[in-house]
């Protein structure tokens, strides 16, 4: 079978990203003075600086890990793009939310799942993009959220009320939780003996007597004599057997006087399986709240309307704590990319969820950090906090992306970047050599590892063969782990990356330290990424001008039309 995808113009075309290193800023981390509860959590992460490079930043160390992805993103409704005819602007719209999509996918543990918020103007373009790449296996649901409850009537077509909320599983192992119960499902419970309260279910079910005769039969009313048959398009839902013995185990109710015509069956609270609901997907604004009511949220917490309004759509915290209640369990690890006003990481902090949320804007130090700051002080009375009992506690870390580790010096020449000291530089190096940076505090040369034996050492220095020689001698005569080593000596080998080295060709080192393989900085890595690209952002306006393919002369024939349809290959 054809396997069908979504094409439009520079699908082919990914960023070689840079996987940057985190910079953390102890003096903006945020903490609680003291320790509301046993659980309270601390290392929670804000990071500022473009979201694509912060989810590849991210990747080496979360990969695998994060139980939950909540984002947000900017909807492609044409207010960032005034700059872009449709067709162009929805296909950079596409490959931008493409790159995000695949780290994100890294990132999920195999029993995570991703929530999207969407409208209708790129949903079901976005639908087919995440059947790509998470498989169509593995989608979950389409939420239909009302996001108002309230709309002016002078729409001039049909009046929006909802937004899509797409979920996707990274694999089968995702469970889904169910919701607690409400007051209005415990109301429904409204009846009472003495085996406890219960509610009253209809007997029958949709099945003919033609297609299950052995439902046919007479019931025997208990205080009158009366047979009760059931309708020859509605027979019972029970055999006789089952029937006879809820009789017996007093499953069966007759109505309040006992004399009523048609039984129905107890369903005692205290009996339900489980205490929670099978969440749908329909949320309406009183299940989910509503925008409206994110915007007050918004207001109460950071005091100033002017902020408030920054955020066009803003998400309310009871549609955030719908889906942390269905995707995870208190301690798991939710991610926010497009974090906005703050809102995942306020109710993942009041429910007792780590979070880590990414943020570009300025507004993740006027409206992100003030709102985490009230939430850890206890000082935010709105939202969920009622709900859920906040009393304040925990902190966050705040992080910022690194600068490009490589930059142009004044003849054009790429060379390490100006502001990268020792540590950072060994510490980028280590993530794009794919060793975890672990700098030894008693082996000089032990900077990172990426296997027991298999060891990273850095420097900026031009080393000599005498050098090299004694490096490669107390690599060799150095064990760093138990167990007999198969090399002989310490049995370790080093990447060592330098400036440079002398005395020796690097083929004549090869043979003569086997145990050490020599790269130069910058030259190891130069060709692998895109240096000094920072903005990555949905912001389309900061991007370049995509330049249009050739046009086919068949399509010209067509008009102007048919060349727009054929440039995107007649689907879009």
């Amino acid at each position: 079978m054809t396997k069908l995808e979504l094409t439009w113009i520079g699908k082919d075309k990914r960023p070689r990203l840079e996987p940057r290193i985190l910079l953390e800023n102890p003096a903006k981390s945020y903490h609680a003075r003291r320790r509301v509860t046993e659980s309270d959590l601390f290392d929670n992460r804000l990071i500022f600086g473009d979201n694509l490079l912060a989810l590849k930043a991210l990747e080496q160390e979360f990969a695998g890990k994060v139980k939950c992805v909540f984002i947000d993103p900017p909807y492609n409704t044409g207010s960032a793009f005034t700059h872009y005819d449709d067709g162009l602007e929805h296909s950079i719209w596409l490959s931008l939310m493409r790159d995000r999509l695949e780290i994100i996918r890294n990132l999920l543990a195999e029993d995570g799942s991703l929530w999207i918020t969407i409208d209708d103007n790129e949903c079901h373009y976005l639908k087919v993009l995440c059947d790509e790449i998470f498989g169509r296996a593995n989608f979950v649901a389409n939420v239909v959220w009302q996001k108002k409850y309230a709309v002016a009537n002078d729409h001039k077509t049909i009046a929006p009320m909802h937004d899509h909320l797409l979920v996707y599983r990274r694999s089968e192992k995702w469970l889904r939780n169910l919701i607690p119960r409400t007051e209005e499902k415990n109301r429904q419970y409204k009846f009472e003996d003495e085996k406890g309260t219960f509610r009253n279910s209809d007997y029958t079910c949709n099945k003919s007597f033609e297609e299950r005769p052995n439902l046919y039969y007479p019931i025997i009313q208990p205080n009158t004599g009366e047979k009760i048959w059931p309708s020859k398009t509605r027979v019972w839902s029970y055999s006789r057997e089952e029937h006879l013995r809820h009789v017996a185990e007093g499953f069966i109710y007759w109505g309040k006087d006992g004399l009523g015509k048609t039984p129905s069956f107890k369903r005692y609270k205290h009996l339900l399986r489980n205490q929670g609901v099978v969440p749908q997907t329909l949320w309406s604004h009183e299940y989910a709240s509503h925008t409206d009511a994110a915007r007050k949220e918004v207001r109460a917490v950071l005091g100033s309307l002017s902020l408030a309004d920054d955020f066009i759509t803003p998400k309310p915290e009871g549609l955030i704590q719908r889906v942390v209640e269905i995707a995870t369990n208190p301690g798991d690890l939710i991610l926010d990319s497009f974090a906005g006003s703050g809102t995942t990481g306020a109710v993942a902090h009041k429910m007792g969820r780590r979070w880590i949320m990414i943020e570009l804007g300025e507004h993740c130090h006027t409206h992100i950090m003030p709102r985490l700051k009230k939430v850890i002080d206890g000082d935010d009375p709105g939202g969920i906090s009622q709900a859920v009992n906040w009393r304040g506690g925990g902190g966050f870390r705040y992080f910022r992306l690194a600068p490009s580790l490589l930059e142009k010096d004044r003849w054009g020449n790429w060379v390490v970047n100006r502001e990268y000291n020792a540590a950072m530089l060994t510490e980028a190096l280590c993530k794009l050599e794919g060793f975890t940076y672990a700098p030894s505090e008693t082996v000089w040369w032990r900077h990172g590892h990426s296997t027991e034996r298999d060891y990273l050492y850095v420097t900026t220095q031009n080393l000599s063969a005498d050098q090299l020689q004694a490096l490669s001698e107390e690599v060799g005569g150095v064990s760093l782990s138990p167990g007999p080593s198969p090399c002989g000596g310490g049995g370790n080998s080093l990447l060592v990356l330098c400036g440079a080295w002398h005395g020796v060709t690097e083929e004549a080192a090869a043979v003569r330290w086997p145990n050490l393989t020599l790269k130069k900085i910058p030259k190891v890595v130069l060709s692998r990424c895109e240096w000094g690209h920072d903005d990555y952002s949905l912001n389309v306006a900061n991007l370049p001008m995509a330049k249009p393919e050739p046009t086919p002369v068949a399509a010209v024939k067509q008009g102007a039309t048919g060349a727009t349809a054929d440039l995107f290959g007649g689907d879009l």
